[in-house]
């Protein structure tokens, strides 16, 4: 196996700011490879909600690659890069 598989993702972006109720929150970490699930080699996640509701939202979970929510919907994104 190689010694890629047991090093862990490395966060290069945190940022959290509230304004009145609503929220924002981008976290980004570098992988250490690209695979197909991940090409760009990053994980992500942008939030933007208030009282508990999802406004849009861009991540990139395990299982379902590069996509976002809107309300209630969810479709694919393509990201190229940070």
């Amino acid at each position: 196996m190689s010694c890629l598989a047991f090093m862990k993702a490395r966060q290069i972006f945190r940022y959290k700011d509230r304004q009145g109720d609503v929220i924002v929150e981008m976290v980004i970490w570098a992988l250490p490879s690209a695979s197909a699930e991940r090409p760009h080699g990053i994980k992500y996640r942008l939030f933007c909600g208030r009282s508990g509701e999802c406004l849009v939202r861009y991540d990139n979970e395990a299982g379902k690659g590069d996509h976002r929510h809107y309300g209630d919907h969810e479709a694919f994104y393509h990201v190229q890069s940070v």
